[in-house]
């Protein structure tokens, strides 16, 4: 291979489940990256929410992630998907990864049924005090009160890569009516920084339900994101009292059911471990 082009796509969804579901995403790995306005322009007519472009570098691979409009610091799912095309064509092992937002690595292995199993290492996870008036304009964007929130979650500013709002909702039933307006979203997220706001719902101190604002790329709700990493950890670092790990659902509003499994280094900030299973996309 030599510059990456659109000849080179793969395209894979992250996160699924028994063959479907998951969240789609496309990775080019060459020898070289393009120029920026050529990154754009791949992941414009890849058309997925993020398109990932990876050529390797010294001792590392550079990662960049682009959505349709904008380039972003950290994408996970497209990262699982990187590792998917990784494995299928340099054969099983960990791969280090330079992105924006630091060095991670991205490790895969085939199953007994062919299928990709990967594993990424989320950047450092931290959280931050959510300023009130992000806090006010997302909960009136999304149609909220605060006695929607659940008093046990407090909203917080998470980040595992890139800065997530995470508003957590009392009511299941609350979270399953999310509606918004796609242009407002996007210019809330653009003033205030933001690349997901995260809403969820606990249905105990181990399931988790999770959707994905990603109106900043232009998409109004993504299936499965590295935001889920950015929010175990914060559970993590809240005190948040679990025995068997914590499993979040993400994309089950949508259709489009995906199940990140999320290992959680009780070390406070400590990466999260980030895995799943990938499903070709022809």
């Amino acid at each position: 291979m030599t510059t990456a082009d659109m000849t080179d796509l793969r395209q894979a969804a992250a996160f699924s489940e028994g063959g479907a579901g998951g969240n789609p995403a496309g990775a080019l790995i060459g020898d070289s990256l393009p120029s920026d306005a050529k990154l754009q322009a791949i992941a414009g007519a890849a058309g997925y929410s993020d398109t990932a472009l990876a050529a390797p570098e010294g001792v590392h691979w550079r990662v960049r992630y682009l959505t349709p409009d904008c380039e972003v610091d950290f994408c996970g799912h497209a990262t699982i998907t990187v590792g998917a095309v990784m494995t299928e064509l340099n054969g099983p092992g960990t791969y280090p990864l330079q992105i924006n937002a630091g060095g991670i690595c991205v490790a895969g292995r085939l199953d007994d049924a062919r299928q990709s199993q990967i594993e990424l290492s989320s950047p450092p996870a931290h959280i931050g005090p959510v300023d009130a008036a992000p806090l006010e304009k997302a909960l009136a964007l999304f149609g909220l009160r605060g006695d929607d929130l659940d008093p046990q979650i407090p909203p917080e500013t998470t980040n595992a890569g890139n800065d997530h709002l995470v508003p957590a909702l009392r009511h299941r039933v609350r979270l399953a009516a999310i509606v918004y307006d796609l242009e407002a979203g996007r210019l809330l997220m653009e003033q205030h920084g933001l690349t997901i706001i995260n809403l969820i719902w606990a249905e105990d101190r181990r399931q988790i339900h999770s959707r994905n604002s990603f109106s900043i790329s232009g998409v109004p709700e993504d299936p499965a994101i590295e935001a889920a990493a950015a929010f175990v950890g914060y559970l993590r670092d809240l005190g948040w009292s679990y025995t068997a790990g914590i499993e979040v659902t993400q994309g089950a509003d949508m259709g489009m059911s995906s199940k990140p499994r999320d290992t959680i280094p009780d070390e406070a900030g400590a990466p999260v471990l980030v895995s799943g299973t990938t499903r070709t996309i022809e």
